[in-house]
């Protein structure tokens, strides 16, 4: 079937099941956003529906009603939180284009995304439009998110955090969330960490793990607010225990190194594979440390060197670094100079000081590379740019040469960041 945006006019009314049947209310009951008229106290989130029953009670009232638009909306919601997404978008189209807000929601997500098959950015957005304009908050907040990221329609942080701001003030929690760290980073909204606080405080009590993570880190790192740990790492353990993997990246963090609670690295190691395991990037950093240097964990390096490469794929700069220094050293693989360069000169190309460090001891000693003492100098300058402390001594190490000849074993220096960085 071809996608195309319909004329909508009066479709744009909030859907509505005045004198529907009982096997209606049972698919409302079961498949229903508390964002649409009439379901406020009793619709579900995503997560909060039984496919099973709702896929069986929708199908019953379609079987009853086969015109039933807003039925086909409630299967379509309860196949896509089954992950049968191809029949969730044949399925979805007709009450979308018939201008159920639920449906064009759903469906402009899923374009956006690609799930089951289909894409186009510009029909997604086109149709998130519409259903945001009539106030759908599950709208507004997927439309804030393609100005956020360009997706469909041009970024625009302002118009993004004003979408946000429309389906917050709906109270939807990963609208309050994301509009939270819009100030936090001083997007589209002025910067500004009590405004960020506050929102992400309503988003974490009303159970959003990304509210959950957002004020956990406010308390972690201070802004606004005093350093808790322990707090932090309250809110961390609740995201993480919905199988968020930020949330669960960040309390293995606070538990690798004490903080807010007691130092355990094996816990730490039991919730940095969960992250990993979801594809985190940078729990696969964090859990290839702990096999690097057998914390928590039997110490194993042709593991840790397959989790920085993995991390490193994903654009981990950090999981670049660690991962050059074990070819070059040849720790828990052949020494390659080669794959040694190109995983260093990524994470120097990626502004990394200890990779600007580390690609000029490369240049200098000609590793993996002809060498360049020019290039090697360009790099240890861009690193002691960013205070860091090896480049600076190689550098007053270079001058010195210059003037006599350097003392036995005075060599260039380097050291692979074991910094973990709670991101």
């Amino acid at each position: 079937m071809a996608l195309r945006m319909a004329v909508l006019s009066f479709a744009l009314m909030a859907p509505s099941i005045a004198g529907g049947s009982e096997l209606l209310d049972a698919c409302g009951a079961a498949a229903a956003s508390r964002y649409e008229v009439g379901f406020e106290s009793i619709g579900l989130s995503l997560e909060q529906i039984k496919p099973e029953g709702a896929i069986a009670a929708c199908i019953a009232a379609l079987e009853e009603d086969p015109a039933s638009e807003q039925a086909e909306a409630w299967l379509a919601r309860a196949y896509f939180a089954d992950g049968h997404y191809e029949k969730a978008l044949s399925t979805v189209q007709d009450p979308a284009y018939a201008g159920n807000l639920l449906a064009q929601t759903l469906l402009g997500d899923m374009l956006i995304t690609g799930l089951g098959g289909l894409m186009s950015a510009t029909q997604g957005a086109e149709l998130l439009e519409t259903a945001a304009i009539a106030g759908f908050a599950p709208a507004q907040n997927s439309l804030g998110l393609t100005y956020d990221h360009g997706e469909g329609f041009p970024e625009d942080d302002v118009i993004a955090a004003n979408w946000y701001r429309a389906a917050a003030e709906q109270g939807l929690p990963r609208a309050e969330a994301n509009l939270a760290l819009m100030y936090q980073e001083g997007l589209g909204v002025p910067h500004d960490y009590v405004a960020a606080a506050a929102w992400f405080t309503r988003a974490a009590d009303a159970g959003d793990p990304a509210g959950q993570v957002g004020l956990g880190k406010i308390f972690e790192r201070g802004l606004s607010v005093p350093v808790d740990y322990a707090r932090a790492a309250e809110l961390y353990r609740l995201a993480a225990d919905q199988g968020d993997m930020a949330g669960q990246n960040d309390i293995g963090f606070l538990m690798e190194r004490g903080l807010g609670l007691p130092a355990d690295p094996a816990a730490a190691a039991k919730y940095y594979r969960l992250a990993s395991d979801q594809g985190m990037a940078l729990a696969k950093h964090n859990l290839a440390l702990l096999y690097e240097e057998g914390r928590g964990v039997e110490q194993d390096y042709e593991q840790a060197l397959a989790l920085y490469r993995e991390a490193a794929e994903a654009g981990e700069i950090d999981a670049a670094v660690n991962l050059g220094v074990m070819y070059l050293d040849g720790v828990g693989t052949a020494v390659d100079r080669a794959e040694a360069f190109k995983w260093t000169e990524f994470a120097a190309k990626n502004g990394s000081a200890t990779g600007q460090n580390n690609l000029g001891h490369l240049y200098e000693l000609g590793l993996g590379v002809a060498r360049d003492f020019g290039v090697a100098r360009q790099n240890y300058q861009l690193a002691a740019d960013q205070g860091y402390q090896l480049a600076i001594d190689n550098l007053a190490r270079l001058d010195e040469v210059r003037v006599r000849p350097p003392p036995p074993g005075d060599g260039p220096k380097t050291q692979r960041k074991n910094k973990i960085e709670n991101g």
